[in-house]
């Protein structure tokens, strides 16, 4: 059995989806321009490498403490189908068709949300999902903590070591695509690793390991990304 990991934000989808919630939840006005800007910090303070995306998701999911989760899934979806929904790279479709004609399990590998990795997955039809997922208590509000391992970095290796082991497969029989140098530690310990879009970073490591390269467009209409 062999199964294909695929990244989310800038891999599957042409565009950062984080990026363009923070502005619409600020353009809704469910958050103030204060929390708009403190995580447009978090993100320039960890590409700049200060500090660790891990320590800005917990963050992110402390400040949903106390928050109901009918309001925030009812956001997601109107998100999803008003601005994500024709965002897939179109080469992203074909590889996903092309393993799903190999008989590969498709698995989203994400640390986007389990309201919006749901989503997804049901339009792309994909066998699983490891994602960021939240506490939520019998009151049906956020604790504020993440719901097991956060995935992110090192956090998703863990979630694909899980999931193959699991299903019975070896992470020297699967592959992951992703743009990011946060995603090095998957990408060392599965047999095909690629590189789709990649930043400047993770660029520079495929080449020197000679791990693929690879692009897969954009939709039509959404302008180069």
């Amino acid at each position: 059995m062999s199964v294909a990991f695929f990244d989310l934000d800038k891999t599957l989808l042409a565009v950062n989806s984080a990026a363009l919630w923070i502005r619409r939840e600020l353009a809704l006005g469910h958050i103030s321009r204060w929390q708009a800007l403190g995580a447009s910090v978090w993100m320039a303070r960890y590409h700049l490498g200060f500090v660790s995306m891990q320590d800005a998701l917990l963050a992110a999911i402390g400040h949903l403490a106390g928050t109901a989760v009918g309001p925030i899934l009812e956001r997601t979806t109107a998100f999803y189908e008003e601005q994500l929904r024709l965002l897939y790279r179109p080469g992203a479709l074909r590889v996903l068709e092309e393993h799903r004609r190999a008989g590969d399990r498709l698995v989203l590998l994400t640390s986007s949300t389990g309201y919006l990795s749901e989503l997804v997955a049901r339009d792309l039809r994909l066998d699983a999902i490891l994602c960021n997922r939240f506490e939520v208590n019998a009151e049906g509000l956020h604790t504020g903590k993440p719901l097991g391992t956060v995935c992110f970095g090192e956090g998703k290796r863990t979630c694909a070591e899980g999931y193959v082991r699991e299903v019975g497969a070896s992470l020297s029989a699967c592959a992951f695509y992703t743009d990011s140098y946060s995603d090095l530690p998957v990408m060392e310990v599965v047999g095909k690793p690629v590189a789709v879009h990649p930043d400047q970073r993770l660029r520079r490591e495929a080449l020197r390991r000679g791990w693929p390269v690879v692009d897969w467009g954009v939709p039509a209409g959404a302008g180069p990304r």
